[in-house]
């Protein structure tokens, strides 16, 4: 039996509720709870219950009672002792008691992302307030047991662990309840305004701000300083900063800093260019810190990799899709496509004063999208080239200035007293550094490190170090000082296809354990061979790195094989504990490697992909220019999911083109095809989909894999449904059904029926419809699917609207919509919303309509989604219609024609087309509407939908000449 206090008093029994009796029997209930395991004297329980003592025997009639309600089989006993009446009962049967102890636990935590885990439990414990319906000066006070205090407490410290996590919704979304009920909790709204400006949601946090305000106004207080600046804070906005710190010992570059200081406000860009080691990224980054008060909107870097050895340039979409994510735009709402990333990125910074600085240019074709078109905006660009004329102001750095030269070395090593006198063995030493800082960067750092040397010494081998390069003998002395594993490793980071490394990687390059690696890597980072970008994550320099290569001795192929091995195991764990329903269907790892970190959960994985996903692309590019199919096709198939989710179509389908082209064995193209079938289907591609999961089910077939066989059957029906082949797509899924039953696989199951419900509602089987719909609802809630189970009970609602059963449908699609926001799916969000606005309309409710159709094009803004696009344009259109706004109307069934033609999606076409034609005879354009309705017939006719004979006895009801067009030129078909 479990007992809860946290809310109205209740008790269960094998998930059944017990009866507690009358009010004063669960007063004396109530207070055996909150004295559990220790004894209670009778007099003392009279005096709380009845505030009199003498009326001991009340508590013996009740007691008994009580017994009787418990039962004998209930694991809880009312034990009388010589003191009174003890309540024997464990701490899992009594709410209370769970959540005092996983505050404990929370509390003696070390990882934050446990102690979330634990706290969330904890609060999700509470149904209401503490003791909800019982007066609790009648069960001894506060005095006895206070837990509203607590559970304020522990809100606050979960959203406290929340944010230092990032996880801004989760706080955001908890503390806005709380903050609804206690607009007078400071805490909490400091907590809720610091979610919401991390949200981008500046307007609400000021509005949080006023309401506490006014609250506590009320009860004559003022609002603390903490709420005030986070009050101005939300009002001016937080900048975005990805700069790196100041190059240390920054000296000289007194004009090239004038000329970006005097072109920040009067143009878009300044081109700084020069050779490799010349200082070009620590004069723009030195210039950008200078100019941020200039520029208070934000101030960010991006790394285009242009010149980087074994690291592929990123493209633009990679470029833009960074940037967008460092202003501040959620992944999942970055568009697919580049134009509509171009749109967004210039739309982001319109109406702003913000610094970009797009580091290691390939070309000037590279950074043309990236240059901001806003006035107020400027671009410092660094490359090996000049830009094109007019892209801006240009400076083209030299080697320093030999006294600049020279400063910048004394203030590198820091020890005035060890340079004094020294001038003409500094000078010697810049110079066969070739006055460039980063050389003299690495001369520095090396004699800094052996504080024994003269300063002769160093001279004398950079003499003895031959006729290298400018700059290169700095770099050959520093690497002939290394020891070998230092040197070794070195060598192995000039093979590296990605643009950095982290400690586990660089173990798995090497071969060696991670307290190695880690050892190694901060003795290179000590003398300036690396530097480190985030916490145990190095970048070698583009110019050490070509040196590395030029140094390396033989052994990098097999070091690069580790290193894919790492990415490999890594990546299959962390897509497995990310997207667990995705398990079964995961290649066979068929491979070790000792340094890959385990995830304890999803958080985790998802920040270890996202931590990887350049290094991850890069190693797919680089292996496939090595001739080496594995681990192409393997990070590719690995990776889909997360590029899915994250709206990263173009690395989706580059990356498994790229694994198809590769790839020569069954096993390996069956997986490839699959995930690549999907990506065209889901970029409206149906006819590409159709034919790439054709090419895969033999394969799966051969191979002898049932799950893979029916999740091919599935991508392969869905785009022949959309294209209108509906027979062929119900059998492919009842044959995907099948296998998925043979197999015990719900979640395959529960898609698989709720795909065949779906083709049932466009063919009119309303009743079958429905019931293979609510046959999917509960598998998904068995195995808690939240984004498989959102997109069914849109589906369902979406039947009952059909059959008329407008609130069951209304209370699907807002769980829906409340399962999707808790997962982030924008796009079963949309769906939901936009399905609402359509209940409204039924019911004659238009304004509540066009709200929650405001609501889901909001929602989908950033989605690339072609079906919903084309759903929502129609929908609109249709509420337009209803409310006799025919110029609207009449432009969104336009725009959702115009997208299905592009999609070949015939169901859409034929919605559209009679939409259209309801509008043109609203307008009276009776001649115009005429093409429309018989391509609307014609194709519901073709396609086998009921709605063939709707538009004809629609038709056939008219007195205008619209009237039976439909059964003349069947095939006209305007676009």
């Amino acid at each position: 039996m479990e007992f809860r206090v946290l809310g109205p008093v209740a008790a269960e029994h094998g998930g059944a509720p017990v009866p507690l009796g009358d009010q004063q029997q669960r007063f004396v209930l109530v207070v055996l709870l909150l004295h559990a395991n220790k004894p209670v004297s009778t007099e003392r329980l009279a005096e709380i219950v009845w505030s009199d003592a003498a009326k001991r025997d009340n508590v013996r009639t009740y007691i008994n009672r009580i017994r009787k309600a418990v039962g004998v089989d209930s694991g809880v006993a009312i034990e009388t002792t010589s003191s009174g009446y003890l309540l024997r009962i464990a701490d899992d049967q009594l709410d209370a008691a769970q959540f005092e102890r996983l505050r404990e636990r929370a509390n003696a935590e070390d990882d934050p992302r446990r102690a979330i885990e634990l706290l969330r439990a904890a609060v999700g414990l509470w149904r209401g307030r503490f003791l909800e319906d019982i007066d609790i000066d009648r069960v001894g006070g506060t005095a006895v047991f206070d837990l509203d205090v607590a559970y304020r407490d522990t809100v606050g410290d979960l959203a406290e662990l929340e944010l230092g996590v990032g996880d801004h919704r989760s706080a955001r979304d908890r503390l806005r309840r709380v903050h609804a009920e206690h607009p007078d909790w400071q805490r909490h709204a400091e907590l809720l305004m610091r979610a919401l400006v991390a949200c981008g949601d500046g307007m609400a946090a000021i509005r949080v701000f006023r309401e506490t305000a006014a609250a506590l106004d009320a009860d004559g207080y003022e609002p603390g300083p903490v709420l005030r600046n986070l009050a101005a804070r939300a009002e001016r906005g937080v900048p975005a900063c990805s700069l790196p710190s100041r190059p240390a010992g920054f000296t000289g570059r007194d004009a090239e800093l004038a000329v970006i200081a005097a072109a920040a406000g009067a143009g878009r860009a300044v081109w700084v260019s020069g050779a490799p080691g010349v200082g070009k990224t620590g004069l723009a980054v030195e210039a950008a810190h200078r100019l941020r008060e200039r520029y208070p909107d934000g101030q960010i870097l991006v790394r285009l990799n242009g010149f980087t050895p074994n690291v592929r340039a990123a493209s633009t979409g990679d470029a833009l899709t960074q940037l967008l994510g460092e202003l501040g735009v959620p992944p999942e709402q970055i568009p697919a496509t580049d134009s509509r990333k171009i749109a967004l990125y210039q739309a982001e910074l319109y109406g702003t004063r913000t610094l970009v600085v797009l580091d290691n240019a390939e070309s000037a074709e590279q950074v043309r999208a990236l240059l901001p078109d806003a006035p107020d905006c400027l671009a410092i660009v660094t490359s090996r080239h000049a830009g094109e004329p007019g892209s801006g102001e240009h400076v083209r750095l030299a080697p320093l200035p030999p006294p600049q030269a020279a400063a910048l070395f004394r203030g590198l090593v820091g020890d005035p007293l060890r340079l004094r006198g020294r001038d003409d063995e500094v000078d010697r030493v810049v110079g066969r550094c070739g006055y460039l800082p980063m050389p003299i960067r690495v001369a520095a750092a090396l004699l800094r490190r052996h504080v024994g040397w003269p300063l002769e010494h160093l001279v004398d081998l950079l003499r003895e170090g031959g006729p290298w390069q400018d700059g290169e003998a700095a770099v050959q002395v520093s690497y002939e000082q290394l020891g070998d594993q230092q040197r070794g490793l070195f060598e192995l980071l000039g093979h590296l296809p990605g643009p950095d490394v982290d400690v586990a990687g660089a173990a798995a390059l090497a071969g060696r354990g991670a307290d190695w690696a880690r050892k190694v890597l901060d003795e290179l980072h000590e003398v300036s061979l690396l530097e480190e970008v985030t916490p145990e994550r190095y970048l070698v320099l583009d110019p050490l790195k070509e040196f590395a290569v030029r140094a390396g001795a033989p052994g990098g192929e097999e070091a690069v094989s580790r290193l894919l091995d790492f990415y490999v195991v890594t990546l299959t764990r962390a897509v497995g504990t990310a997207y667990p329903f995705d398990e079964s269907l995961l290649p066979a790892v068929g491979r070790g490697c000792p340094v890959a970190p385990e995830f304890a959960d999803a958080a985790s994985a998802l920040a270890w992909i996202a931590a990887e996903r350049d290094n991850l692309v890069a190693a797919i590019h680089g292996s496939a220019g090595r001739g080496m199919p594995e681990p192409v096709w393997r990070l590719a198939v690995l990776l889909w999911r997360h590029f899915n989710t994250a709206n990263r179509l173009a690395d989706w389908v580059q990356t498994l083109e790229l694994a198809r082209d590769a790839v020569g064995h069954d096993l390996g193209r069956a997986h490839v095809l699959l995930r690549l079938a999907t990506a065209h289907n889901r970029i409206g591609r149906l006819a590409d989909a159709v034919r790439t999961a054709e090419e895969a089910l033999p394969l799966w077939r051969r191979v002898g894999d049932p799950l893979g066989e029916a999740a091919t059957l599935c991508a392969l029906a869905t785009p022949t449904a959309e294209l209108g082949e509906t027979d062929r797509a119900t059998g492919h899924f009842e044959t995907a059904l099948a296998k998925y039953a043979e197999a015990g696989d719900l979640r395959g199951q529960a898609h698989a029926l709720s795909m065949l419900g779906y083709i049932d509602e466009q063919n009119g089987a309303f009743e079958s419809a429905a019931r293979r719909q609510a046959a999917a609802v509960p598998m998904l809630r068995e195995i808690a699917h939240t984004q498989g189970l959102a997109h069914v009970l849109n589906n369902l609602g979406s039947v009952r609207q059909r059959t008329g059963d407008v609130d069951a449908a209304l209370a699907d699609h807002t769980e829906a919509h409340e399962l999707a926001r808790e997962v982030g799916d924008d796009c079963v969000a949309a769906y939901a919303l936009n399905y609402i606005a359509n209940a409204h309309r039924c019911r004659g409710r238009l304004a509540e309509a066009v709200e929650f159709h405001r609501r889901a094009k909001a929602a989908a803004t950033h989605v690339s989604d072609p079906d919903l696009l084309i759903q929502l344009h129609h929908d609109r259109a249709a509420t337009a219609l209803a409310r006799t706004d025919l110029a609207d109307a009449l432009r969104g069934f336009q725009a959702a024609l115009d997208l299905s033609s592009g999609t070949g999606n015939r169901t859409h076409q034929a919605n559209a087309h009679r939409g259209i034609a309801r509008t043109l005879h609203a307008l009276r354009r009776h001649a115009d509407g005429v093409a429309h309705w018989r391509a609307a017939h014609a194709t519901y006719t073709v396609l086998g939908h009921p709605e063939a004979a709707e538009v004809l006895a629609e038709t056939a009801a008219l007195t205008c000449p619209c009237q039976g067009v439909t059964r003349a030129a069947p095939d006209e078909s305007p676009t």
